[in-house]
């Protein structure tokens, strides 16, 4: 399905002008989209995807190599693997909106694809991939830190928000918490659930998602901030 929205606009989301724009088009193009319009399979993001894979995995482990000196070697990869797993990345995607620029088939787009972390996150990685080959090295690593390496305390923060907001009020405030699904929204392929965290009787954060999982991550990182305005953690 084709997207309401422009390359030129994608351009300014990320804040790098391609010299090839037909990069970025690949970028965004998923394999639905490319069966239905009859475009060479090879013109959809999977490769590009694999391209920028390579890239944040190397530009990440630099960053994190060089900015914690006297991290072991197992921690390092187990921050690595947070940052860049598929959850992360299509947190990250959608700070930019990447997912309304995606060129999906009918089928995918009925069926929910541009919800779908897996679709987003490897778009996210395509369009890595993109700029790398357009711009080289530098200009994939500034987009990387930009996009994916900044805020990395609050992303740090949301991304292992369930386990940190459970090992802060069970273990040092020694209260019970737990979840309630408040609503289920939309058909079954296209759901949207929300969700509410509680600590004993007092709701501390909410949040929404494509899926439960989702929905009690993001309620737990509303928490995690609310308690740290608190000055409880």
């Amino acid at each position: 399905m084709l997207s309401d929205y422009t390359m030129e606009q994608l351009e300014e989301r990320i804040g790098y002008k391609f010299g090839n724009q037909m990069l970025l088009k690949q970028a965004v193009t998923h394999s639905s989209f490319a069966n239905e319009q009859r475009i060479n399979r090879g013109e959809n993001y999977e490769r590009l995807e694999f391209l920028g894979d390579a890239v944040l995995e190397l530009v990440s482990s630099d960053f994190l190599f060089r900015e914690h000196a006297a991290m072991p070697e197992g921690r390092l990869t187990q921050l690595r693997a947070s940052l860049v797993c598929e959850p992360a990345l299509a947190f990250c995607a959608r700070d930019l909106d990447l997912e309304k620029f995606i060129l999906l088939g009918r089928g995918e787009e009925v069926t929910g694809g541009r919800a779908r972390d897996s679709i987003v996150s490897d778009v996210m990685e395509a369009v890595i991939g993109a700029v790398y080959l357009d711009g080289g090295m530098e200009s994939a690593k500034a987009f990387i830190y930009r996009f994916i390496l900044s805020d990395l305390e609050d992303r740090q923060l949301f991304y292992d928000s369930k386990s940190k907001l459970q090992e802060k009020v069970q273990g040092r405030l020694k209260k019970e918490l737990h979840y309630v699904l408040e609503e289920e929204a939309g058909p079954e392929h296209d759901k949207t659930f929300y969700v509410s965290v509680y600590v004993e009787e007092e709701k501390l954060g909410t949040g929404t998602g494509r899926t439960k999982k989702a929905a009690e991550q993001q309620a737990a990182y509303r928490a995690l901030l609310l308690l740290r305005d608190r000055e409880c953690i």
